[in-house]
């Protein structure tokens, strides 16, 4: 019994020292009152030094403050970075998560997202637990609004800051290479092309749009009435694009597998060669790897301003 509370305690301070070594400040010890992305006030007595991660992007947002040591559980999903793949998995595979792992690692914050429903957080708290969601951001100032939170649920306020700020220096040194672009190609998005007459793409308003837009493109999609939805191949003969970017290249998709769709050797992108593979991740997982995703999209779009 006695070392059931000795080894609590003792992690408590160790994690206590070593995030004052980090450089955080003394306000990080106050009371933490926060409203999340479902619209419920949230509250901490102080920062939380064990945590529980439903959602990738939380998880990469963690060890991108430095704040990784505190990650007790994370969802299956969690494999980047790749030390985040030792932590426990508390499942998440079609929104199933393993409740009695949760509650066994006795967190003190379960960071959830927009993608956990109300009925798994009713369900969490219902174990003692408390659970701050996420919201899932639709532009980067609401991803820099992410991180400052995790960095205020956590004490890494000053990493945030930090963060937050070479992440900014990072989007206007795109910026200013796109400013001097003049033109503004169509790029279509695949996001699954299994039915090769109605492949799945990014509608309009979707943070991926955004991406395309701020990359230097126009969202193929972007007149679509959903946030992802099925394109046809008469639409797509229409628009014409001159980039394809295929996110489902990790499933073995590429040029050649596109050029022998029928009907597709008749779009400009597939007759000049301009159907390129990207690693999905950085744009479907809302964490900072967006900034990457962007970074990539740009440099794919107009290559020219990049100097290559």
């Amino acid at each position: 019994m006695k070392n059931r509370i000795i080894i609590p305690s003792l992690l408590a301070i160790f994690v206590l020292l070593l995030t004052a070594c980090s450089g955080i400040s003394p306000a990080s010890s106050s009371k933490i009152s926060l409203t999340d992305g479902m619209g419920r006030t949230v509250e901490l007595a102080s920062p939380a030094v064990k945590v529980v991660s439903l959602a990738p992007s939380n998880t990469e947002i963690l060890y991108a403050l430095d704040a990784g040591l505190l990650l007790v559980g994370r969802d299956e999903f969690s494999n980047y970075p790749e030390k985040a793949k030792a932590v426990a998995s508390v499942g998440g595979n079609m929104g199933n998560y393993d409740l009695e792992t949760i509650a066994a690692l006795k967190p003190d914050l379960v960071l959830a997202s927009g993608l956990n429903t109300p009925e798994q957080v009713k369900s969490l708290e219902q174990l003692g637990l408390t659970v701050y969601v996420l919201p899932n951001p639709k532009v980067l100032d609401d991803l820099y609004q992410n991180i400052a939170t995790v960095g205020q649920l956590t004490g890494f306020n000053s990493q945030a800051d930090k963060l937050i700020q070479s992440l900014k220096t990072r989007v206007e040194a795109v910026e200013d290479k796109i400013s001097t672009v003049d033109t503004r190609p169509v790029v279509f998005y695949e996001l699954d092309g299994s039915d090769p007459a109605q492949p799945w793409t990014t509608g309009p308003g979707t943070f991926l749009s955004n991406l395309i837009g701020m990359a230097g493109g126009a969202n193929a999609g972007d007149d679509l009435t959903s946030d992802f939805a099925q394109i046809s191949l008469e639409s797509l003969l229409v628009k014409d694009p001159a980039l394809i970017i295929l996110g489902d290249s990790n499933y073995g998709v590429d040029l050649g597998q596109v050029a022998a769709r029928q009907g597709w050797n008749a779009l400009s992108a597939v007759r000049d060669g301009k159907v390129m593979p990207f690693d999905d991740d950085l744009v479907s997982r809302p964490g900072l790897r967006l900034v990457d995703g962007l970074e990539a999209l740009a440099q794919l779009i107009h290559p020219e301003a990049f100097g290559n």
